[in-house]
């Protein structure tokens, strides 16, 4: 056996910044180096970010990704890092033949390169390119045919890109009958719902398959509606789990592992089907490690459910703003579960005093709720903004006829829309829009009122859900000995604006029995048949299912926000405005 030391590096890419990914690739490899890796592996497109959508059809963004891993690994050598290899995920462009009929434009690839002593060595591309979920890669990639083998002291290391490893054949199976002796795959893996279970249980599975180490490198950080959480690691041959790197961070995971040598020179030009490409770094094995300790990143506790989900809500808000070069987010505080959410989550993301917490009272209002609001704004130090808007809403009423009270309401949440974009433009804060999920797929938002923003932190959550993550943090804070960010009383407050009129639809369901509906319609795809099967009473499911198909319009125009389910309301589900099927 060989001991070779792998480091593998979650970094956080932001699209199209391709210097600043850059220097990142050059700081962790010094990183990988310092501590004595033999080779280092970063993330799917990390020269890019990830995910560049229409960005891979335009040939300049291809020629400029192609440029900057050529001078990157000129720059590796330079700085003295030319002596590790290095294999990063960049935008390539097929070789060979010209344009087909059917597939993208100039013929992009999801591809990796391996750098090594100032030059690009070997490159490979993605083969299997998911297109289901917010995955829509046959659109903007075309697949590649080779399975890229790196020899590293006389140890076979092969590499593969994120669906590779999902799907049965290709270059896993390929890399099974080449004998490998490790399989390292770099991935731009989104963050769902319990899903670090799924890919340990998949990394140890696939390495019991093949016989051989998997690496699992994963980026971190948000980008858009998607959030990465790293949760990179290593399990043996064995498929035992070796190392495990933390969640929602930038990090190094070096790892020392044993493995076996080559069995022979003569290497098959094939596998699979899959041409095999090589490159030797050395054929010798690796001098001992010495007494140098592997410098490792364990994992720390697991997160609890609950903890992981509000990490990944901060993830996004926080690289949404410092992405999109924001300082400072304004948000409607009203004193009820949604914006206090919302304002605690920002808070965690940007910093309390970076945190501009609009109340805007009106005739309405009541003194709980203005009080609660208050109450927040002070117990996280948020910078307080308190604007009467009734004389908006008279000035709307006045040209205007609000037919009923449903109306009004709808003025007084444009009127308050109004206010927050007029302050975001003059003075450059970014909005958070405040509602959660039970209120979008329902349609029970105001256009232009509590559906502006520009990010939506709750978008992907469901109303249960928001009062869970609300109480966990309250019950975090307690445990420290700190006063909880949110007023119990806000938790208890449960509005429901525009169900309906009594006697003229069903009665408003309590939110456990609305949300599993939702859950089951738009979670899961059932029907009218299936779900009155399940319990839901028809006339409910009935209305709910005709609130949800109508309101597919407002959903449209509604900003993004983090994906946290395996479903959401964005690029995860795609329907027609215009229809008339109810089933």
């Amino acid at each position: 056996m060989v001991k070779l030391r792998i480091a593998l590096a979650q970094t956080n890419p932001t699209v199209g910044d391709l210097e600043g990914n850059c220097d990142s690739v050059v700081a962790y490899a010094r990183q990988a180096s310092d501590a004595g890796a033999h080779l280092v592996v970063f993330p799917e497109m990390v020269v890019t970010g990830y995910s560049v959508e229409d960005l891979a059809l335009r040939d300049g963004f291809v020629s400029a990704s192609t440029k900057a891993t050529h001078n990157l690994a000129d720059r590796l050598a330079a700085e003295g890092l030319g002596h590790l290899p290095v294999v990063v995920g960049f935008l390539n462009r097929r070789e060979g033949p010209g344009p087909r009929f059917g597939q993208p434009s100039g013929a992009p690839q999801n591809s990796l390169a391996v750098l090594h002593r100032g030059r690009i060595r070997l490159v490979s591309a993605k083969h299997h390119l998911p297109n289901y979920g917010v995955f829509d890669e046959f659109r903007y990639f075309v697949p590649g045919d080779t399975l890229p083998v790196l020899r590293l002291h006389g140890v076979d290391v092969a590499f593969a890109i994120c669906e590779d490893l999902w799907q049965d054949g290709g270059p896993v199976t390929a890399a099974a009958d080449a004998g490998v002796g490790m399989l390292v795959t770099l991935n731009g893996s989104p963050y769902e719902r319990h899903k670090d279970d799924v890919r340990l249980a998949l990394c140890q599975r696939r390495a019991r398959e093949i016989g051989a180490a998997i690496g699992y490198v994963n980026m971190t950080g948000g980008q858009d509606d998607l959030v990465f959480e790293g949760d990179s690691l290593v399990v043996d041959a064995d498929g035992d789990l070796v190392s495990r790197a933390p969640q929602f961070e930038e990090a190094l995971l070096v790892t020392d592992l044993s493995l076996p040598p080559a069995e022979s020179p003569e290497e098959p030009a094939r596998a699979d089907g899959f041409r095999v490409v090589r490159y030797a770094v050395t054929d010798r094995p690796s001098p001992p490690p010495g007494t140098r300790s592997p410098v490792l990143t364990p994992r720390r506790d697991p997160m609890s459910d609950l903890g992981e989900v509000y990490t990944a809500l901060v993830t996004g808000v926080r690289d949404h703003v410092r992405k999109n070069g924001f300082t400072s987010v304004l948000v409607s505080v009203s004193g009820g579960a949604d914006s206090a959410l919302t304002a605690t989550i920002a808070a965690d993301a940007v910093g309390a005093e970076n945190v501009h917490a609009l109340v805007m009272p009106a005739r309405d209002s009541t003194a709980a709720a203005l009080e609660d609001a208050d109450a927040l704004i002070k117990r996280q130090g948020l910078t307080n903004r308190v604007y009467p808007v009734n004389h908006l809403l008279d000035a709307l009423e006045s040209t205007i006829a609000a037919a009923d009270e449903g109306g009004t309401r709808n003025l007084l949440a444009q009127a308050r829309g109004a206010l927050l974009m007029a302050l975001s433009r003059e003075e450059g804060h970014l909005v958070l829009a405040t509602g959660d999920k039970s209120e979008l797929a329902t349609g029970l938002c105001t256009h232009h009122g509590d559906a502006v923003g520009a990010y939506a932190p709750l978008k992907d959550c469901w109303k249960t859900l928001v009062w869970e993550l609300a109480r966990w943090r309250n019950t975090e804070d307690a445990r420290a000995g700190r006063t909880p960010p949110i007023p119990e009383r806000s938790l208890g407050r449960n509005p429901v604006s525009g169900w309906g009129a009594p006697g003229s639809v069903p009665a408003q369901p309590e939110y456990g029995v609305l949300d599993g509906l939702l859950d089951a319609y738009i979670g899961t795809d059932q029907g009218i048949a299936a779900m009155t099967a399940a319990g839901f009473d028809p006339d409910l499911v009935r209305h709910v299912v005709r609130l949800v198909d109508r309101a597919e319009h407002k959903r449209r125009q509604y900003p993004p926000g983090p994906k946290i389910t395996k479903r959401n309301l964005g690029r995860d589900r795609r329907l027609p405005i215009t229809s008339r099927w109810l089933a």
